[in-house]
């Protein structure tokens, strides 16, 4: 055999392969190990972050916190104890934070730390293992000592749906008996441009009423075929108040067996009345989209939810209502109403966004109706109130003095002349009560409450606040001789509100003869040369602004959540028959000269006859006012004597979820 065939054959490669062989067992070995190391590894994260899950799930759902009690770290520690994770142990912990979640520039939620809030809560799990074996061969190689410990940690965030708050606003209860069923009639016939007849009872029912916001929205889903999800097709579209009102029926007699009933001939009747007028109705109750349907377990009365629709009806369609009223010792009275804002009578969303900006485009926000209000009042006689007739009477010889130069009569050398007593044609002057009928007018420019949320405080379910900004006002009162188109306008010229001087006493000039002690003889009467006495009220009332109140809790039942029945705040405002009482009792009697200007320096002389007036006003004005105008704002939503504003707070309403 050659030499060289002795290194050739399978022969001389056994020992290569044996050597591959071995190096790939090893390599598959150290490939198994680290299999089986991240693996651990892996599993031991996988459980630690189920532990760090259920804990901060748990923890938010039960409503912890991290203020007194610490009652977050007690539920997480629980629910980590419950998943195979016993605290207190050697390398094992549960880190516990509450806060609050932000977006950061790239719009991505974080986490901020702050334990007087618990919007959101972060439970970090940590648990020291061993490195491995892998571990060890690395230390052969110049790695981490063999045997060295490796820390795992698990971060989960978890948070209930953002807090929301609601607000509602109602008058004081309003109790009808036949009269002011009679003026509520003609009161919603005129605003909707139709014909209401309902009785003290039905009106009664409606007041006394409930009707779930949740049941309405669904059922008018139903009613309209919309199968949207959410609520802002509902809220959104035009629809017409005879569907509104049927849909409310339909949500308080489902099964049709209540059509007898007196509430339900109410709707009945209004439906009728309420023609072909369409409204938006998110403009009479405002849901922040996106709001969990839970919010919406509200109940309003059926009789604020069908006033506001007639309400934001009549803005629509700009009419005024007119009514005649007869009231015993008043001759006429017709008053005049048109609604200049719709109500808000409930506002549901995120207090969170509301603070930020109040009045912003996520206000919660709810307001009662801002009305123009016109009372044309025919006064009785006035030459039949003696103690006025005698004031009136008494002026002539006081006001010689300040009628001589006006007049531009020599009125003492007159009196003094023998000429005019010798039956010579003398000018004097004449004071005299206007003849009947006086008509006086009363228009209120708007009334109105609102109330909106500036702030609110979520530490826990039994420690929770809700800050209101609540204002009433009367924008502006007028008493005199008002022509009802510069009240109320027309479509294409606007109000200009002018309010005219009420003229109660004319003074005038007349030619007498008198011939010794006989009765003279006057003519030639020329009324208004000098001037008259004339009344007038043109004055805004002020405000009661700026009035905060906080609704607080530990006390659950002050303030509840969403789904609750809402606690009412009531405050105390402009009392309108008091407001409007106390201005004609200071009625400013003033006396105008030729020109049309005041007469200065006449307080004294103008006493009797001022006093006089004021009374024989008051006299037919104060029952009027108590009997008449707060019936008629009470019937539209507004008592100025009183509001109340209902809020309710849920911190977290939901279910817990896990957002980071």
């Amino acid at each position: 055999m050659s030499p060289r065939m002795q290194f050739r054959g399978p022969a001389r490669q056994r020992g290569a392969i044996g050597l591959m062989a071995t190096l790939t067992l090893a390599l598959a070995l150290v490939f198994a190990l680290l299999v089986l190391d991240s693996g651990r590894l892996y599993l031991e994260k996988r459980s630690l972050q189920r532990v760090a899950d259920m804990a901060a799930l748990e923890a938010a759902t039960r409503g912890g916190d991290c203020s007194a009690g610490s009652t977050a770290v007690t539920y997480a520690t629980a629910s980590a104890q419950r998943n195979g994770f016993p605290l207190p142990s050697d390398g094992r912990g549960l880190a516990v934070a509450c806060g609050v979640l932000t977006l950061d520039a790239n719009n991505l939620r974080v986490f901020g730390a702050d334990p007087g809030k618990s919007e959101a809560i972060r439970v970090v799990a940590s648990h020291v293992v061993t490195q491995s074996i892998a571990g060890g061969i690395g230390a052969l190689f110049g790695g981490a000592p063999a045997g060295s410990k490796l820390t795992l940690s698990a971060t989960a965030v978890a948070a209930l749906p953002p807090p929301l708050a609601s607000l509602t606003i109602r008058s004081a209860a309003l109790s009808f008996d036949t009269s002011k069923a009679t003026i509520t009639n003609s009161l919603f016939g005129g605003l909707l441009g139709g014909s209401v007849n309902i009785s003290a009872v039905g009106w009664n029912g409606l007041v006394n009423t409930n009707i779930s916001l949740l049941g309405y929205l669904n059922r008018l889903k139903i009613d309209l075929g919309l199968s949207a999800a959410g609520y802002d097709q509902v809220l959104g579209n035009t629809i017409n108040v005879s569907q509104l009102i049927q849909t409310a029926i339909n949500v308080l007699d489902p099964n049709g067996t209540l059509s007898a009933s007196a509430t339900i001939v109410s709707l009945q009747a209004l439906k009728v009345a309420s023609g072909a007028n369409s409204v938006v109705l998110g403009n009479l109750l405002h849901v922040e989209s996106g709001t969990d349907i839970s919010a919406l377990a509200v109940n309003l009365k059926a009789f604020d939810l069908i006033e506001g629709v007639v309400q934001l009806a009549n803005k629509k369609n700009g009419l005024v209502a007119t009514l005649p009223i007869n009231l015993a010792g008043v001759a006429q009275i017709t008053a005049r109403i048109q609604v200049m804002e719709p109500p808000q009578l409930s506002a549901i969303g995120n207090p969170k966004n509301a603070a930020l900006a109040p009045l912003g485009p996520n206000r919660i926000y709810v307001k009662t109706a801002q009305v123009k209000t016109l009372l044309s009042i025919n006064l009785p006689v006035l030459g039949a109130i003696t103690p006025l007739v005698n004031a009136v009477l008494d002026l002539v010889a006081p006001l010689a003095n300040v009628l001589e130069p006006l007049l531009h009569l020599d009125l003492v050398g007159v009196i003094d002349s023998l000429t005019c007593a010798l039956g010579a044609a003398c000018d004097i002057p004449e004071i005299k009560l206007l003849p009947p009928p006086i008509r006086i007018d009363v228009a209120l420019e708007a009334a109105g409450a609102w109330s909106y949320v500036t702030a609110y405080s979520c530490v826990s379910a039994t420690s929770k606040s809700l800050t209101t900004n609540t204002t009433t006002t009367l924008i502006g009162l007028k008493i005199g001789q008002i022509d009802p188109s510069d009240v109320f306008g027309s479509p294409t010229v606007p109000p200009t509100n002018n309010v005219k001087p009420l003229k109660v006493i004319d003074i005038g000039v007349q030619t007498c003869n008198r011939l010794l002690f006989l009765p003279p003889v006057c003519y030639n009467h020329r009324p208004g040369i000098g001037g008259g006495i004339d009344i007038l009220v043109n004055t805004p009332i002020a405000q009661n602004a700026n009035m905060p109140h906080v609704y607080s809790a530990p006390a659950a039942s002050s303030l509840p959540e969403i789904n609750q029945p809402p606690f009412f705040y009531a405050f105390t405002t402009h009392n309108i028959v008091n407001s409007l009482s106390t201005t004609v009792s200071n009625l400013g009697v003033n006396m105008y000269g030729p020109s049309g200007g005041i007469v200065a320096g006449l307080g004294s002389i103008l006493n009797d006859v001022t006093t006089a007036l004021v009374n024989a006003i008051n006299t037919v004005l104060s029952p009027l006012l108590d009997t008449l105008i707060n019936t008629l704002l009470a019937s539209l939503g507004i008592d100025l004597n009183k509001v109340e504003v209902g809020a309710n707070l849920s911190c977290h309403s939901g279910r817990a979820s896990l957002v980071i």
